[in-house]
Parts: structure tokens; sequence; C-alpha cells
């Protein structure tokens, strides 16, 4: 009898677990489905006299990470220096695949000149702006090439855009504050891609960071992505190319890596990162 009792209780028990289990599982909320967005930002070299040596061969960098967004700065359109080529962004873009957005910074070479991006999403809206520069140094206006697009019906911004280039920072700090304020006047979020021609520890990074999250994993910016060993002779020595992304609470990342094995096509190694639209 002893023995029957045992068992019965033993078998009670289990039922009771076996149903406290399924009752947790039943009212346990399931993960949202993660929003990768693959993206990269590319100076591609077009600002030479001589124009970009070889277009399918940036073209084969792009295709091989296979992005869904692509910042590109260094872009001409309908230059002399880049005249095989005409309209370097729509040209990128049939190569890729993919849609695109110019914008303009400045009249150069009996064309335009500026920042652009490549789009694999369905872009929404297309924008552009100008960074100014100081009065007491002057120098080249810079471009702003903005597109909102979409993945699982959410909605953000994507931006390509290239700072001021001179020794002295003066432009580079009056653009980030004025970038920095045109990032906060937006209602989505924001994925930047660009050549912002500063070290990780400068002051301008530092201002764009006040707003800006890095995109280098534990911001940790050390992987040097210019100038390549074929565009000047002379080994990599400085992070001045990168992902960065606001708000904190609306996107995180998930990988970010510079791609030194393309060491031919550009002066500039590719950046790349995904990133989660929660």
């Amino acid at each position: 009898m002893k023995n029957i009792f045992k068992l019965f209780c033993c078998v009670f028990l289990f039922s009771a677990c076996s149903k406290s289990t399924d009752e947790i599982d039943t009212i346990t909320p399931k993960p949202d489905k993660e929003t990768i967005v693959k993206t990269m930002t590319y100076n591609i070299w077009g600002a030479r006299p001589n124009g970009i040596p070889d277009l399918e061969e940036i073209a084969k960098v792009i295709r091989k990470y296979d992005p869904d967004l692509v910042a590109l700065q260094e872009v001409d359109k309908f230059t002399t220096r880049n005249a095989k080529h005409g309209d370097i962004a729509k040209q990128l873009a049939e190569l890729t695949g993919m849609d695109y957005y110019f914008a303009k910074a400045i009249n150069v070479y009996g064309g335009e000149y500026g920042d652009a991006v490549l789009s694999k999403l369905p872009i929404k809206e297309k924008k552009a702006y100008n960074l100014d520069v100081t009065a007491e140094l002057g120098g080249e206006i810079r471009s702003v090439a903005r597109i909102m697009v979409e993945k699982d019906n959410k909605d953000f911004y994507f931006i390509s855009t290239h700072f001021d280039h001179l020794g002295n920072e003066a432009n580079r700090l009056k653009q980030a504050k004025d970038f920095v304020e045109l990032i906060k006047s937006f209602n989505k979020p924001v994925i930047v891609g660009a050549d912002f021609n500063a070290r990780p520890d400068s002051e301008t990074i530092k201002i764009l960071r006040k707003h800006l999250i890095l995109g280098c994993l534990n911001a940790n910016c050390s992987q040097f992505t210019f100038p390549t060993p074929n565009a000047y002779n002379s080994k990599p020595d400085r992070t001045i190319d990168y992902l960065m992304y606001a708000p904190l609470d609306a996107i995180s990342v998930k990988s970010y890596n510079v791609y030194t094995w393309a060491d031919r096509e550009s002066d500039h190694f590719p950046v790349v990162a995904s990133f989660n639209i929660k």
C-alpha cells in the first residue's frame, strides 16, 4: 500500500510540474524578429585629376559584401575628370543592382561633385543638405545625402557625408556642430556613413558623439581606414571613415569591420556594419 501511495504522489507531482511549465511557456512572450540592415561607407577616390581608376572594381567590392545600403563619398557627376564614367552614382547603382541618390556639394571640372547613397531597400524620401565652411578659413562646401528607407515596416534615415579635409580643423568643427543640429531635427532613427576626415580622439568626433554613437564595437575604432598602400605607397595610419547611428534605444550594432582586403580599388578601405533596427 505504501508503495502504491508513493507512486501516486510521484505521478501527481510530475503532472503538476508539467502543467506549471506548460502554463509558463504559453505566457512567455516570444522575442520580436530582428530587423538586420547591412551597411557600408566607402570613399571611392573619385576626386582625382584622372578620375576613378576602375569603377567595375569598386562595384565588385560592394557586391562582395552585398549591403542593403552604401554611403559613397567623392562622387562625380558628369565631370571631365571622370568623363568615361559620367554619372558615377547612377553607374554604380546599375553595376550593383541598387537604387541611388546623389547630393551635390560643389560644381567642379565642368560637372558636379558630392556624396551619394545606394539602396536595396525601398526609398521613401530623398533630401540633400549642405555643410558650410568658416568665413576665416574658407574651402569647399560639403554635402549631405539623406534617404528614408523601410525594412520590416520600420522607417529610418540613412546618410552619406564627407567633412572638410584641410589641416586646420576649424571647418570640420563647424560642420560637426551643424551636422549634429541637423540630425537632432530628424524624427526617425538614423545611420550615418561618412569620411569625417577626423581621428577618433579629435574634437570633431567628440562633437559628433554628443548625439551620435560610434558603430565601432565598444567605441574602439582602432582599425585604420586610410591611406591604403596602393594610393600613396605607404601603410594605413589613421581612422577617418565611420558608421555612426542614433538614438541608442532604436538601433544596436551586430557587427563592425574594416575591409582591409580591398586595398587596390580606392585610397580608403570600405567600412561595413550590420545594425538591428529595433
